[in-house]
């Protein structure tokens, strides 16, 4: 054993690396040989020690696994303690950090082995002495305080603050690490010196943290456990006395990162940007430690009301996991400035068009991105944030869905919709002319119309999002008035309908849209109106829609015959934008890993009514709130495209199938009102104006709605219901299927997790 360092020197004659006779704790030669010899990278480490070798050390010698992990965190507990002073001294943290990083996923992936890291280890008291092993820290904690500590360690991950090499070096144990933030942004003015080597060590440490914290990965998902992660739970709390500058040191190097740099061509090509590692490392660790269920500590107002401003006039309880109380507290305007736009930025680099093709350097890092946005908007109400956008994959079709939903609940949001679109980013979609509520909306279409299975789930959540802001959209374009009657002709067929039990609220979704047009912002919807009118026979065969069995079966029967509804054909598709081109297929062999289920619309909503000044006051999930015509508004919708089996409805074989009395039990709440009322004040005006003036063009037309007026003749103007966002356990549980998924497919040099058992989700392979 000598001659065969199983790391530094390479594996020995026999192939293993740790032998199968136990080997005491205090046999330093023998445990040095893994650490001490020489430099590795942590690529070496992972092709030195396979995956094969660590199981069967596991099962075969279980007890010198256990002392390898001891001892790995002892040296870096050692490191932490004196400073890192040394070369050597930092190369055997980086050596420990590295082999840590390979086998932890191994101890993780074993439930009899996952206790270990929380058990105690004789000699390691709180106090430090070997008669304090009562209070003896659990070796995980152990772990975490020192890599914590190592973080701020100067000359090793930050800047020393020594004025010449005379000076005594700084003690770490009375080190304000506040003043050692690694960025300048929130909370610190002070930009240091980039240095590469400093760099290079945050991330080796990020990534064993990143580890330290996967544990998530190797237990099945469970919404409704409420279960913690107990390494992120101890990281983030009290007894880390560099949670603050750690939070911040991450939050600022992820924001103030600029790919781009001074923006010369090719510039990505000549120079190696050592800064983009470090910003994915700290965006997946920082993301990681956010992951907090707030449902499960969220604490309702007194008279369960909410209101609809972005700041309580009450802070709630702090939660106990510090990362989320920092970001739930950060209120200064040149704060949110700060973290907006580098995230703004950041967000649309993939999408920026040069004239030089790759001349600008693309970042990969934008899922990470987008749940940091989620967890800003979710956790922090002080904040008025931007719309983002999502590109076009599942995952990240889902976070983008998700994080509209949450803001569509703000009336400034909507609002905000209303300003010009002008930002020409190539997408695959109309050339139109318009506002960002027309960018939405044909958004939406673009995506219920685009046929992909896994997509449907989230239909009730767009059109939930269209509801929330139609009150407020004061002039939609043509082609998005045309948009949504496209789906509500297609949504409205009959064999549709009858097809699954919660089909027909969709319709419901889109009637309400409308009637929060046509009452609250009538002026200046001349297209709507007009394609409205132009499409009002959907309307009437809504009103007629028939109830009787024979219609049904026929309608069914059709179904068989005729194409899919939600066909872009007579969609008035128009010509796409220029330089777009559609979603490019994954390449085969690329692996993906699977989501869990998507909240139904009730649990990711509760309804809430918007009062005279402006509040919203939350609605009581019992009461029979009324519809626009005065009728009980329809029940919400559990998961609209899976079909429930109810009793009544079942055939012999137990599918669900449609009734009279079920298509009459939803027909008769259609609020159809006051868009009957609309064409039947408005229909013989345009027809006598067309009769008599001879006219022909959709222009004149439009200019004689722009000045009508239905003041007087319309019903009197219902509430405005907002299904606003709230915090809930299958949420929770998403975001953190798909957070770990993306931090798995992205970590592959070196692949820490490729070929472990992990349960949160499925690896699956295009």
């Amino acid at each position: 054993w000598a001659n065969c360092g199983p790391v530094g020197k390479g594996l020995c004659n026999s192939g293993c690396w740790v032998p199968p006779q136990p080997v005491e704790a205090t046999d330093d030669a023998f445990w040095d040989q893994f650490w001490a010899d020489t430099a590795t990278s942590v690529q070496d480490v992972f092709a030195l020690v396979p995956a094969a070798e660590i199981r069967a050390v596991r099962e075969e010698s279980p007890s010198n696994l256990a002392t390898l992990c001891y001892k790995a965190v002892e040296k870096l507990v050692q490191g932490a303690e004196s400073g890192c002073h040394s070369e050597k001294e930092k190369q055997i943290v980086l050596n420990c950090s590295r082999l840590l990083t390979r086998v932890l996923p191994y101890i993780f992936e074993d439930p009899d082995w996952r206790g270990f890291f929380w058990s105690t280890v004789p000699g390691a008291g709180r106090g430090g002495g070997e008669d304090d092993d009562e209070n003896a820290r659990p070796l995980a904690e152990s772990l975490l305080l020192a890599i914590a500590d190592l973080l701020f360690c100067p000359d090793f991950t930050v800047q020393s603050h020594r004025r010449s090499t005379v000076d005594s070096a700084e003690d770490v144990h009375s080190l304000d690490s506040c003043e050692y933030i690694w960025e300048a942004g929130v909370g610190f003015a002070h930009s240091p010196q980039p240095n590469y080597v400093h760099d290079m060590n945050r991330m080796e440490l990020l990534k064993l943290l990143l580890t330290c914290f996967s544990e998530a990965m190797y237990l099945p998902p469970a919404p409704d456990s409420g279960s913690t992660n107990p390494w992120v739970q101890f990281f983030c709390s009290t007894e880390n006395r560099h949670a603050l500058p750690l939070f911040t040191s991450l939050l600022n190097t992820v924001c103030a990162y600029d790919p781009v740099g001074y923006g010369i061509p090719y510039n990505h090509l000549l120079f190696s940007d050592y800064r983009e590692p470090l910003v994915e490392e700290a965006a997946q660790v920082l993301i990681v430690t956010l992951d907090h269920d707030s449902a499960t500590s969220a604490s309702p107002t007194v008279d369960g009301t909410t209101t609809g401003t972005a700041m309580d006039d009450a802070d709630p309880p702090a939660p106990e996991n510090l990362f989320v109380n920092y970001l739930s507290r950060i209120h200064r305007e040149e704060d949110f400035q700060f973290i907006l736009k580098g995230i703004a930025r950041l967000l649309s680099n993939p999408l920026l068009q040069t004239y030089l093709p790759n001349s600008t350097k693309k970042i990969q890092f934008h899922q990470e991105l987008l749940v940091l946005f989620w967890k800003l908007c979710d956790f922090n109400k002080r904040g008025d944030p931007p719309m983002p956008r999502a590109a076009a994959r599942v995952g990240l079709m889902h976070i983008g869905v998700f994080i509209l939903l949450l803001l569509s609940g703000e009336r400034n949001f909507g609002v905000r919709l209303n300003k010009p679109y002008s930002v020409r980013v190539p997408m695959d979609i109309p050339v139109f002319t318009g506002t960002h509520a027309d960018l939405l909306i044909v958004v939406f279409h673009k995506i219920i119309t685009s046929g992909h299975q896994r997509l449907q789930p989230l239909f009730d959540c767009l059109l939930t999002i269209v509801v929330n802001v139609s009150p407020y959209l004061k002039s939609l374009s043509m082609v998005a008035a045309n948009k949504l009657l496209h789906l509500l002709e297609a949504f409205s067929t009959t064999w549709f309908l009858f097809s699954a039990a919660q089909n027909h609220h969709l319709v419901f979704f889109l009637l309400e849209v409308f009637n929060n047009i046509i009452q609250y912002q009538f002026d200046g919807n001349s297209n709507l109106v007009y394609a409205i009118i132009r499409k009002r026979s959907v309307f009437h065969q809504l009103a007629n829609l028939p109830t009787d069995p024979p219609a049904i079966h026929k309608a069914l029967q059709r179904r068989r015959r005729t194409p899919e509804p939600l066909s872009r054909t007579g969609s008035q598709e128009g010509a796409s934008m220029e330089g777009s081109r559609p979603a490019a297929p994954a390449e085969p062999g690329t692996l993906k890993t699977s989501l869990v289920a998507t909240p139904g619309i009730d649990k990711l909503t509760e309804k809430s009514q918007v009062s005279e000044d402006g509040t919203l006051r939350s609605l009581e999930p019992a009461s029979q709130q009324s519809s626009a015509d005065g009728s009980p508004a329809v029940e919400e919708p559990s998961q609209v495209w899976r079909e429930q089996r109810r009793p009544s409805n079942s055939s012999a074989s137990g599918q669900w199938s449609p009734t009279s009395e079920w298509v009459l039990s939803w027909k008769s709440k259609l609020p159809l009102q006051t868009i009957m009322r609309l064409l039947q004040v408005l229909v013989p005006q345009v027809e006598k104006i067309c009769i008599d003036k001879g006219l022909t063009d959709e222009s004149e037309i439009l200019r004689f709605l722009q000045h009508g007026t239905l003041v007087g003749l319309l019903p009197v103007p219902h509430p405005i219901l907002i299904r606003k966002y709230q915090a809930n356990s299958g949420t929770a549980m998403w975001f953190r299927t798909y957070m770990w998924g993306v931090i798995y497919l992205r970590n592959v040099d070196p692949p820490v997790w490729y070929d472990t058992d992990v349960k949160l989700f499925e690896i699956q392979r295009v």
